[in-house]
């Protein structure tokens, strides 16, 4: 038995303070809908933003880390980091315009900004494909990682059956708390979970003898300590490309493309999802622009690298892990280096985790089901008990869905996330600029959709065929550029849409810059200060992700410039914050 009694009690402990926590968080708000999805749109900043933050620290995250740390060095997070770019974007310059447009899922923004049934249809499909289909993928590989983390630390019992008795368990706070709840319950959860994996880190440092970037740097490869990499055409006995080295165009698809031209949860461009629902329940425009700034700044620099360390210990204790198997390297590292209570509270941190993603994307996924299906098309005029009926219903049936498809369906959590990114290249080109250009129409948006599938199909099937292959992400070379070019020729050959349904959308929302002139005849300025605002709070979140890094390594030269670079772009930020952004 790899937990003693402390350790199950502690677990027990943390289970019982969810669900407290989910019961005494639960908004009181008049109104099922908005109570439910939006918690009566009275959340302060610190509840909303850290909920963000602990909705994307899933189970599967610090794995997806290990495993990628373990093979290809500290640059293989560029895949993800390099998304903080589209996360800042969403802090300055959609956050208030979402806060603005009043709206109660993303969903419902598609019948404002556009209009007649071609409209409506595109709110419904994009509730199916995005609420069910793309979500349930995405609970899918959450439950995969859970599954493998028991199969690990509880080899004695049926991974499968732990997995459904964690999930169940998450349904009761789903259901009993609604978004509040939800929220009060992520951000305990996230707390926890950061200082477990803090203490982890610790311990697995001790285990592997570092203490320090000396002793690391000579124990593993040259240049897996790479913040950057260096791009060689050098390839091992494995066939692969060293630590620490990465193809060029990766980078620099990293770098330009992949965080405005794809859709993720959690980084969608121009907000969407659980982000926006989140920003939607914030009290004013300010405490959601403060939000989605403190989940930009907690998700990439705080949160990091206590697993980034974790991994790095992971590959020296456990060498003999191969490709995939790296993954598991972080459990191991609980099951072997940590002392009860302690293997026992992170053990229910990472069940926190996974309940804190999963409770998310139940509660938000049913929110488009009931608010842009089910309220606005099946069943329009009943009282709130009909619709928290099946709202519960909604629940149950996409924990469902995401349990036989992660059983079923995919193998790895890598799997999982190049098909997301990849079907759904560019479409974060109409998902953007549908808020600051008047000619994006609802023909644009079901072109960004269709176009990515279509083309990874046409991919697939000449892979299949082997006459040409082309693997992630330099797949987007292909699918960005196409995707644009055929969404920007259905723009404008499309009909236009009407403008009074535009000046309406204006007047609410109230977006700057020239891209409206055509409609409005009004001359707004302040887009400048957006990307000055933008540009700023980038270098400030790279400059502390790698302050964090050096102070770890004790790279004195990086740890002054960074920390030189964090003071004056901190300094700026909150000048120009106070002075552009503090009133609504």
């Amino acid at each position: 038995m790899i937990f003693e009694n402390l350790d199950i009690t502690i677990i027990i402990i943390y289970f019982l303070l969810c669900l407290f926590l989910g019961w005494v968080g639960r908004s009181k708000g008049s109104g099922f809908l908005q109570n439910f999805f939006v918690s009566s749109r009275n959340m302060p900043w610190w509840l909303a933003g850290s909920s963000m933050v602990a909705t994307t620290f899933a189970a599967d995250t610090p794995l997806w880390v290990a495993g990628q740390v373990g093979n290809h060095g500290i640059v293989a997070n560029w895949l993800w980091w390099s998304m903080a770019a589209g996360g800042l974007l969403t802090v300055f310059f959609f956050s208030r315009l979402w806060r603005r447009a009043g709206v109660l899922t993303d969903l419902e923004f598609i019948e404002l900004r556009y209009s007649g049934l071609p409209a409506a249809f595109l709110r419904a499909f994009r509730a199916l494909y995005s609420g069910i289909i793309l979500n349930c993928i995405v609970m899918a590989w959450v439950n995969l990682a859970l599954l493998k983390i028991c199969q690990v630390l509880l080899p004695a019992y049926n991974p499968q059956l732990v997995v459904i008795l964690c999930l169940s368990f998450t349904l009761i706070y789903v259901c009993i708390g609604g978004l509040g709840g939800i929220s009060f319950v992520d951000t305990f959860q996230f707390f926890i979970a950061l200082g477990a994996c803090i203490v982890l880190a610790i311990f697995a440092m001790e285990k592997a003898n570092i203490f320090d970037g000396e002793i690391l740097s000579k124990s593993l490869a040259p240049n897996f300590l790479n913040f950057f990499p260096t791009f060689s055409t050098e390839i091992t006995e494995a066939g692969t490309k060293p630590p620490g080295a990465s193809p060029l165009d990766s980078f620099l698809i990293y770098a330009f493309i992949l965080w405005w031209a794809c859709w993720y949860p959690g980084a969608e461009p121009g907000g969407g999802g659980y982000i926006t629902q989140r920003i939607l329940s914030a009290r004013d425009e300010k405490q959601g622009l403060l939000a989605t700034l403190w989940f930009v700044i907690a998700h990439y620099c705080i949160r990091s690298w206590p697993w980034i360390i974790a991994a790095l210990a992971a590959a020296i204790i456990y060498p003999e892990l191969e490709g995939s198997q790296k993954e598991l390297g972080f459990v191991y590292l609980i099951r072997d280096v940590l002392p009860a209570p302690i293997k026992g509270l992170l053990f229910a941190a990472l069940l926190g985790a996974y309940m804190s993603t999963l409770s998310t994307h139940l509660n938000w996924g049913t929110s488009y089901f009931i608010n842009d299906i089910y309220k606005r098309f099946l069943v329009r005029k009943k009282k709130d008990r009909h619709y928290a009926w099946i709202s519960q219903l909604c629940i149950l049936v996409l924990a469902l869905i995401s349990l036989f498809i992660s059983f079923n369906l995919i193998n790895s959590i890598q799997e999982a996330w190049g098909l997301l990114l990849e079907g759904t290249a560019g479409i974060g080109f109409v998902l953007i600029l549908r808020w600051y250009w008047w000619r994006i129409n609802v023909w644009s948006e079901f072109a960004a959709m269709l176009t990515p599938i279509f083309l990874l199909i046409i991919l697939k099937i000449l892979s299949n065929l082997e006459v040409y292959s082309i693997a992630t992400p330099q797949t987007l070379i292909f699918i960005v550029p196409i995707s644009i070019l055929i969404i920007l020729l259905v723009s404008f050959l499309s009909p236009q849409e009407r403008k009074s349904h535009l000046l309406k959308f204006y007047n609410r929302v109230r977006p700057l810059g020239p891209g409206w002139y055509t409609i409005t005849k009004k001359k707004t300025k302040g887009l400048s200060n957006l990307f000055l605002a933008w540009g700023i709070s980038l270098i400030l979140v790279y400059s502390f992700l790698f302050l964090i890094g050096s102070l770890l390594f004790k790279n004195y030269i990086w740890i002054i410039s960074c920390s030189f670079l964090v003071i004056v772009t901190s300094i700026a930020l909150v000048f120009i914050i106070k002075k552009e952004f503090s009133s609504p």
